[in-house]
């Protein structure tokens, strides 16, 4: 069975690699004969080293599906049409917004240097914080603080993007229309209602509409209402769910209606 996991606030916390009991429990998946993905909102370049070496080689979409990897090649990058992204750019302006704008592999940082994006960003030194003129070709845009947050949603929303509005950390995630972590699987083959998916927030509601079996970790009220199970947020108990469906498989192949 395909086990898709999101990352931050799902398999990890706190912005730090996963632990050994979280590899430990991971590898026995895969040597049960199951595959990993993983899926998260980060980029492939902050994605990595979250991940121990060994690990690195599965599947991997990132940046919300704007990124998809398959044994350590890139497959496919997704971009923001340029028309586009300088619309959004004359709204970032208006609105005195900071942000982390990704390219392909580097990006453009305008936040706090204490903010808690910059503290997970780039941790390997891998890339460059470049200017916007130096930037080419968007993926994904994360605005971390504006002049008026709630207005500036309102007015991207009006627009043909993927809008993800993260209430518990107050950011919002914007990637070109269409793109979302369901898209990027789409793009590894994998088949809707064939896989069992791990997550906790908003973005990760489209694979959670197409998954087999679903677990929402935490409470987030978006994702609950397409869940099919639930646990805390708390790294025993995600582990101890993850071995339970691991070790009755047959009884989540059946169709078992959502918890909303």
């Amino acid at each position: 069975m395909k086990f898709v996991f999101d990352l931050d606030g799902t398999i990890c916390f706190k912005g730090k690699p996963l632990s050994p009991n979280m590899v430990a429990c991971l590898d026995r998946l895969v040597k049960e004969g199951h595959e990993l993905i993983f899926a998260s909102a980060r980029p492939i370049r902050d994605l990595l080293p979250i991940l121990p070496e060994h690990l690195r080689c599965h599947s991997l979409v990132g940046g919300n599906g704007g990124f998809v990897q398959h044994g350590g090649r890139l497959l496919s990058v997704s971009y923001l049409d340029n028309s586009l992204a300088n619309q959004i750019l004359q709204l970032l302006h208006s609105y005195n917004a900071t942000y982390l704008i990704d390219s392909d592999w580097d990006y453009c940082y305008t936040g706090a240097i204490d903010h808690p994006i910059r503290q997970n960003l780039d941790p390997e030194g891998a890339a460059q914080n470049l200017s916007l003129d130096e930037l080419s070709k968007w993926v994904k845009i994360v605005i971390l603080q504006s002049s008026n947050f709630e207005q500036l949603y309102m007015e991207l929303a009006d627009l043909p993007v993927a809008l993800y509005l993260h209430g518990n950390e107050n950011i919002i995630d914007i990637s070109p229309q269409g793109i979302d972590k369901w898209t990027g699987l789409q793009q590894l083959g994998v088949q809707a209602h064939a896989f069992i998916a791990f997550g906790n927030d908003a973005n990760d509601v489209p694979m959670f509409k197409q998954a087999n079996y679903s677990v929402c970790v935490g409470n987030h009220a978006d994702l609950l209402a397409v869940s099919t199970d639930k646990t805390s947020s708390d790294e025993e108990a995600v582990i101890s769910k993850i071995e339970e469906i691991a070790a009755n498989l047959p009884l989540h192949l059946l169709d078992i209606p959502l918890l909303g």
